[in-house]
């Protein structure tokens, strides 16, 4: 069995994850001051839109479920600014839109973004397009003033950036790194659970990318931190937008130079190694303790699954 720290091809492992897949063409250097409100008027422009945090779906989910022309989108209750241009689809501009907390109506339904992801209940594309989606919408939302000067800011380019009205600061959104490993001696690798899992279930560790870090320090730093175990090598494997509201998750697999697990009891309920076997009947549910991992939509699925050998890329 091949470790994941033997060379091996060049392959893009993040298109297995949740969220990829994001065909909108993202436009940012044709834009014009003018491109949103062609957008808007023009007829075959079409929506995403959100009721709270949540997606609108037509009932029945097919294909297009999540796709809202602008006079469906003004009958939903298309709240007045709110309007972003993501980009172009298939050469159809693309746009994101918020109805407020209580935007459903009749044969419409507001469906947990997390939900629609696992069970794959649309085409990926506009799962990916409902996140980038989600994220602009949340990032507009939470700075409408310059952290600058704390003056009101105003949408440029269609919702690529935001500029302060006052002293012409210009704001573009941001991207939060996450580091998610999963370190491995030899046959075993190390999993924890948090509080807020479901009983039995273990994943990867996980912790923000802080200033002044390189990849392979952060993961370094964190698994040191939470479990106590020293790593020396450091691959990277893939990466997955995570929407919630705008990170992304950068998956890798650490080696570990050291064994004895010092748990950190404040972020892990439990922390320990488990064998290649186990971790087989885990991902296949089948694990005599009922213990489990996360499901495949998730980073830490592909991280754990690479590792056992079963996501067909080892």
């Amino acid at each position: 069995m091949s470790l994941p720290f033997d060379p091996a091809p060049l392959r893009d492992n993040s298109q297995r994850n949740g969220f990829s897949g994001n065909q909108i063409v993202r436009w940012s250097e044709g834009r014009s001051e003018s491109s949103l409100a062609e957008a808007l008027a023009h007829p075959e422009s079409r929506f995403y839109l959100f009721s709270g945090d949540r997606p609108l779906l037509r009932q029945g989910r097919d294909a297009d479920a999540a796709l809202w022309t602008h006079d469906e989108a003004v009958a939903l209750g298309l709240e007045p600014g709110t309007a972003i241009l993501l980009g172009l689809l298939a050469g159809t501009a693309v746009l994101a839109g918020s109805t407020g907390a209580e935007g459903t109506r009749s044969g419409t339904e507001a469906v947990e973004l997390r939900a629609i992801a696992m069970a794959a209940t649309l085409p990926r594309e506009h799962i990916a397009g409902l996140a980038q989606a989600r994220s602009y919408l949340h990032w507009h939302g939470t700075n409408r003033f310059c952290s600058r000067c704390g003056g009101p800011s105003v949408m440029k380019g269609g919702g690529g950036s935001r500029v302060c009205t006052l002293c012409a600061t210009e704001i573009f959104p941001r991207v939060d790194p996450v580091v998610i490993m999963l370190a491995v001696d030899g046959e075993r690798c190390l999993m924890g659970r948090q509080p807020r899992f479901e009983p039995g279930r273990y994943s990867a560790l996980a912790g923000f990318l802080e200033p002044g870090e390189t990849i392979e320090e952060a993961v370094t730093r964190e698994i040191k931190e939470e479990a106590g175990i020293t790593v020396a090598r450091v691959r990277y494997h893939s990466s997955q937008v995570w929407p919630f509201p705008s990170s992304l998750m950068i998956g890798c697999h650490a080696e570990a130079i050291s064994t004895e697990v010092v748990r950190d009891a404040a972020e892990l309920e439990d922390c320990r190694w488990f064998e290649r076997e186990e971790v087989r009947l885990m991902l296949d549910g089948i694990h005599p303790d009922g213990l489990s991992v996360p499901p495949p939509m998730a980073i830490a699925w592909s991280l754990i699954a690479a590792f056992a050998g079963m996501d067909g890329a080892m």
